[in-house]
């Protein structure tokens, strides 16, 4: 598993891209909105990772830290793989705007989400 990023949570999404385009000297990659009330920019710097900021009207809470991102290639053998091995699976694959999403949590309650960026990812269902 390739680390893709790191996400957090933030309460103004504007102020957040300041912050880590002008503070930190990051470049936003892209911004998405996959559904009402739901913001997205991803933020790279040097090397392959990237800051994948959140902003969602609908869920208050405080900002943080919320989970890290593992890129692979085939979600479902490794969500089954990880089962095998004793991982806590929070939400089976399930498909989003840029190919399918899983969560699984360690023991300390951390979320860690792979993801399968794929065009083809239909075919495999």
């Amino acid at each position: 598993m390739k680390i893709k990023y790191a996400t957090m949570k933030v309460l103004d999404m504007d102020e957040s891209v300041k912050y880590y385009t002008e503070v930190l000297g990051l470049d936003v990659a892209s911004k998405h909105n996959p559904r009402p009330g739901v913001t997205i920019t991803l933020l790279k710097g040097e090397g392959e990772a990237m800051i994948e900021l959140i902003k969602e009207d609908h869920t208050p809470g405080k900002p943080g830290w919320f989970s890290v991102g593992m890129e692979v290639e085939d979600i479902r053998k490794k969500v089954e793989e990880l089962k095998l091995r004793g991982a806590k699976i929070t939400m089976e694959p399930t498909q989003i705007e840029v190919g399918m999403l899983a969560f699984l949590e360690d023991p300390n309650g951390a979320q860690i989400a792979l993801i399968e960026h794929s065009l083809t990812h239909k075919e495999r269902a």
